[in-house]
């Protein structure tokens, strides 16, 4: 039974009213039905049982570490919440109808197994930094997997870059051809943009990596509580301050929500390009079948669906974001039931991104690129224009002036009077030297200083890139 059709069959149980929440002690009658259906988060928090177990064992250990329960009752709850797991992973947990959320339904089924001593598993802990805890702990294990599969791509766009030495194409701003760059060049440009997305991640997991747990409600507890020790015990690099900071915060979820978003809207231009790339008006790459998909009417048509999706889905993980920074934007300290709505847009950006992630990689991976229509569209004369000026000012002609001086005759070979080269040529202040960088493939050889579109500092870029990479993989395999 998988995370989905436990929370549809949760849903779908019949409400009992009698049966007892967490809360039922202080009501004399039972919650109405709609109450119930509408504050539930079970359909979705599901997921967090593994880290609803493990705060939970760190809670109990702690609970023992205080002296507020015995050795006896540790091993019952303990031995209690493994039966859960083993539950839960087989398929035969039961739900209850009272089951508001994971921890409820955690908690109860220990309370059903371990009897008294499981009614002890909740001493001095309130859902509040039971659930901020459980975020946490799910946040640190997933973003690992998202730096991951960035990593893996870039990985990809590191090899592709290496296969394709002398393959240049337009260099495009506004969406029209500016200078010629060498594939590797572009490729590597969105490589360096996803490593900045892993280190955006690395930084705010940072403050991530902070325990909640002890700090209850809001004000902390009357008991012996060490959350030091139970911030050991997780994994955490840090205890919370203030406690109701800690309960009443989700600048973090922010924060993660951004860093997601900005790697959607990466995946999202790499999408618009392979979207161009790949029409038969460009066609410069060629989509492989398994990354691509037919039309139900038209037999010819081959589409990039990855790459459309990249950019729809980035929208939606855009309204994830905003939507999420709106619910926190008027909230007072400390904790408020809105905060159940931090877990959905959170959920779902990291889904999306990480599924995102491997679909353009093996959309990437396999494709074919076509250099003879890269080249082609490269090649216009045009493309040279800016080392014609250059060249001017190597001869002490003022830019300005050698600006003018080229784009007048860009305009008079636009105009049909001749070639560019033809006119270079015969220009007094140019000859037959200049008209010599009109010719295909010179001007992209023409590109130099560091950091730029040329063979010589691509060949450095990529060995740059490479000792880069290998920091990168070495942060994405320990943000847990």
């Amino acid at each position: 039974m998988n995370d989905h059709e436990v929370g549809d069959q949760h849903a779908a149980s019949e409400f009992d009213a009698n049966a007892k929440t967490l809360w039922h002690g202080r009501f004399e009658g039972g919650p109405a039905a709609e109450l119930m259906a509408f504050t539930e988060s079970l359909s979705f928090d599901i997921r967090l049982w593994p880290d609803d177990i493990d705060g939970s064992t760190a809670h109990v250990r702690g609970l023992l570490h205080a002296g507020l329960i015995s050795v006896h009752e540790c091993d019952a709850i303990l031995h209690a919440l493994a039966q859960v797991v083993s539950e839960i992973q087989s398929g035969s947990f039961e739900f209850a109808a009272s089951d508001e959320d994971i921890h409820t339904a955690v908690e109860r089924r220990v309370t059903e197994i371990a009897g008294s001593a499981g009614g002890k598993l909740h001493t001095g802990r309130s859902r509040n930094d039971q659930s901020a805890t459980d975020v946490r702990l799910w946040i640190k294990r997933e973003l690992r997997e998202v730096a991951q599969r960035i990593v893996a791509l870039q990985m990809v766009l590191l090899q592709r870059a290496g296969e394709v030495e002398g393959v240049y194409l337009p260099g495009y701003t506004h969406m029209q051809r500016a200078q010629p760059v060498l594939l590797a060049h572009h490729l590597l440009a969105h490589g360096w943009a996803l490593g900045r997305d892993i280190d955006r991640i690395n930084d705010a997991l940072t403050r991530v990596d902070v325990s909640p747990l002890g700090a209850g409600a809001l004000a902390g507890s009357s008991l012996p509580l060490d959350p030091q020790f139970t911030a050991d015990q997780l994994g955490f690099a840090a205890v919370f301050e203030n406690s109701l900071d800690a309960v009443g915060s989700r600048d973090h979820v922010a924060e993660v929500l951004f860093a997601l978003t900005l790697v959607a809207i990466n995946l999202s231009r790499i999408g618009e390009e392979w979207v161009l790339w790949t029409s038969e008006e460009f066609g410069f790459a060629k989509l492989d079948d398994g990354y691509a998909t037919g039309s139900s009417m038209l037999p010819q048509k081959k589409n990039p669906d990855i790459a459309e999706l990249a950019r729809g889905k980035a929208g939606r993980i855009i309204g994830d974001l905003t939507g999420f920074l709106a619910t926190m934007k008027g909230l007072p300290l400390s904790y408020n039931r809105d905060y159940q709505e931090d877990k959905e847009p959170l959920f779902d950006a990291m889904d999306q991104v990480r599924l995102g992630l491997g679909a353009i990689t093996g959309m990437i991976a396999t494709s074919t690129f076509v250099p003879e229509r890269m080249q082609a569209a490269a090649d216009s004369e045009s493309g040279s224009a800016t080392d014609l000026a250059e060249w001017l000012v190597l001869q002490g002609v003022p830019f300005r002036e050698a600006h003018a001086i080229v784009g007048s005759l860009v305009r008079e070979a636009l105009a049909g009077e001749s070639t560019l080269r033809d006119l270079v040529a015969q220009h007094p202040r140019l000859g037959p030297e200049a008209a010599a960088l009109v010719a295909p493939g010179v001007s992209v050889t023409r590109r130099t200083t560091p950091g730029g579109a040329g063979p010589i500092p691509v060949a450095a870029q990529l060995v740059r890139f490479a000792e880069a990479l290998r920091r990168w993989s070495s942060q994405g395999g320990s943000t847990a």
